[in-house]
């Protein structure tokens, strides 16, 4: 299986991001990770989605979202000229004793303390997938009480590319 990151440009309407996923689903696609937010311009939303197929079901996925009216722009994000972010926030069960060995972990991988409780710490974390995952490697001798992912976003590096929609 390979994967693509899919960047598309649509309008910040409501259904619309029901209407994309809706595609997915009716086609039997696999989306990985989707992540939206509305752009500098309020009109437009941007939204990253990672799938996952052979390339003929990445080719088609394409095709298929670009057929969407809401959707003004698609295009790949190209790990070699992109930059690619997650934000990832755990709730980490901690007791005195090994309170500051989290902390210490935490801060090798500049995350950040966001609370602390009498029994657990939320750790906010951001980076690509794979210091995410890295860094939850490390908490294997810790309970995870809570973990939640935003999923990935990200933009193409330089300004070549820049999509600029006139309406």
């Amino acid at each position: 299986m390979n994967k693509k990151t899919f960047q598309l440009l649509a309008d910040n309407s409501s259904g619309v991001l029901s209407r994309i996923s809706g595609l997915f689903s009716r086609r039997g696609y696999n989306i990985e990770s989707i992540s939206a937010g509305v752009t500098a311009d309020p009109r437009y939303s941007r939204i990253t989605i990672v799938a996952s197929g052979d390339d003929e079901i990445l080719d088609q996925i394409e095709k298929q979202v670009e057929k969407l009216v809401e959707v003004r722009n698609i295009k790949v994000l190209d790990p070699k000229d992109s930059v690619y972010r997650e934000l990832c926030l755990i709730k980490v069960e901690v007791s005195e004793k090994n309170r500051e060995s989290l902390i210490s972990i935490a801060g090798i991988f500049r995350a950040n303390i966001v609370d602390v409780g009498p029994e657990s710490l939320i750790i906010e974390l951001t980076g690509n997938q794979s210091k995410i995952e890295a860094f939850l490697g490390l908490l294997s001798g810790y309970t995870i009480l809570e973990l939640a992912r935003t999923g990935l976003t990200g933009l193409s590096r330089g300004n070549a590319d820049v999509v600029w929609l006139d309406d």
